[in-house]
């Protein structure tokens, strides 16, 4: 009889995804109630939580077909109750996720492994997120890396234009003609040009043989050069400059593209 007693008064256990569902279905009403006398919507708890939506919904309705596995189901309340003002750890702590959560009097028997395979979980979905991270890190660095390196790679170009040969064939030189160079120098006579950019170009102005100017002006860039003996320009962009003498219409100083050198001398008795 005793035997008998005992065997009527054993309940029937509920198997582990039973237990999982009837949890999700409590702490999902408890959510909801919580929820609604806070006053927030689902659209609320979305830009507070990040979690979509329909995640939501499935943890309050209890759908647990609609949501991920066990471990990030427990996550997920986490987060929700977190959100709400709870003690998410806690709170979501008496999710089940393994068989030893359910069966507190089998603990003895339940594996160190076992109980440690949920935090393990957590630690590669956090490892997950961190090689993620530190890789778009990487691609993004390596993308500065390679535009740097193509800037660089421009500037030994505009270096050897900035720096040409120092000789040139003296043919290939456009010289105005002056009378008595060597008397420029003497007072109240002094020689004037103008540029003006039509393009970008490299230009180099010496002035009584000091270097004034050397580098590239930008399009639309005016300047202008005095001296009392002589003027000399060089670009290598012929096309793209405009050069006035002593005030007078600007011309192009040759063909588009090509280096070009002129050099104006003083003449005496010019100025007023």
């Amino acid at each position: 009889m005793k035997w008998l007693r005992k065997k009527n008064n054993h309940q029937p256990s509920l198997s582990l995804e039973q237990q999982r569902t009837e949890k999700l279905a409590e702490l999902g009403a408890q959510l909801w109630a919580l929820r609604q006398e806070k006053g927030l919507s689902l659209e609320q708890v979305v830009v507070l939580t990040r979690i979509p939506q329909r995640l939501l919904q499935a943890i309050e309705e209890g759908n647990i077909n609609d949501l991920p596995e066990p471990v990030y189901i427990q996550g997920l309340i986490r987060q929700f109750a977190d959100a709400l003002g709870l003690n998410g750890v806690e709170f979501s702590g008496t999710f089940p996720i393994s068989s030893a959560q359910l069966n507190p009097q089998g603990m003895g028997n339940t594996s160190p492994i076992n109980q440690l395979r949920p935090i393990h979980l957590y630690f590669l979905y956090i490892l997950l997120i961190v090689c993620s991270v530190n890789g778009l890190s990487q691609l993004l660095n390596n993308a500065v890396l390679q535009a740097s390196n193509s800037q660089n790679q421009i500037y030994p170009k505009q270096k050897s234009l900035v720096n040409p040969e120092p000789t040139q064939p003296k043919d290939s030189l456009k010289v105005q003609p002056v009378s008595n160079p060597v008397d420029g120098g003497q007072e109240g006579q002094v020689v004037q040009i103008g540029v003006t950019l039509k393009a970008s170009s490299w230009i180099r102005v010496i002035a009584d043989g000091k270097t004034e100017f050397e580098g590239i002006l930008p399009e639309g860039t005016h300047r202008i050069w005095k001296a009392q003996e002589q003027l000399t320009v060089k670009t290598d962009n012929a096309g793209g400059v405009l050069m006035s003498v002593n005030q007078e219409k600007a011309k192009e100083m040759g063909e588009p593209g090509k280096e070009e050198e002129i050099r104006i001398a003083a003449k005496p008795n010019v100025l007023r």
